[in-house]
């Protein structure tokens, strides 16, 4: 298979992969805001779930973690492309938009 297809097939998955990050990020962070939304609407103490809020830093931690990796791959990756010859600048037309990635929710009235 010729090298340029292959590049493209691989450069499509990671650009998938890092939106994919990215999306988790902003839904964990919002869910975080929601979290801290709901223990003032519920009139309740700094204290309470504290723990819950805790883990929930813990995982948009981790997932920050992910996308400096996502970066570091994307530079790796870039380098083998051009140890394998591969020296243009490719443009996927795959590549999705920003946010694209992110699949809205629609919701509508039931009854």
């Amino acid at each position: 298979m010729d090298k340029i297809f292959v590049a493209k097939r691989v450069a499509k998955k990671l650009f998938e992969t890092e939106a994919a990050v990215d999306s988790a990020m902003v839904e964990a962070s919002e869910l975080m805001s929601e979290m801290l939304k709901a223990r003032k609407d519920v009139n309740t103490s700094l204290v309470f779930a504290d723990d819950v809020q805790v883990k929930m830093m813990e995982a948009l931690k981790a997932l920050s973690e992910a996308r400096t990796a996502m970066v570091a791959v994307h530079t790796e990756l870039n380098d083998a492309k051009l140890r394998l010859g591969i020296r243009t600048k490719m443009d996927f037309e795959n590549k999705p938009a920003e946010g694209a990635a992110r699949e809205q929710t629609v919701m509508r009235d039931v009854g």
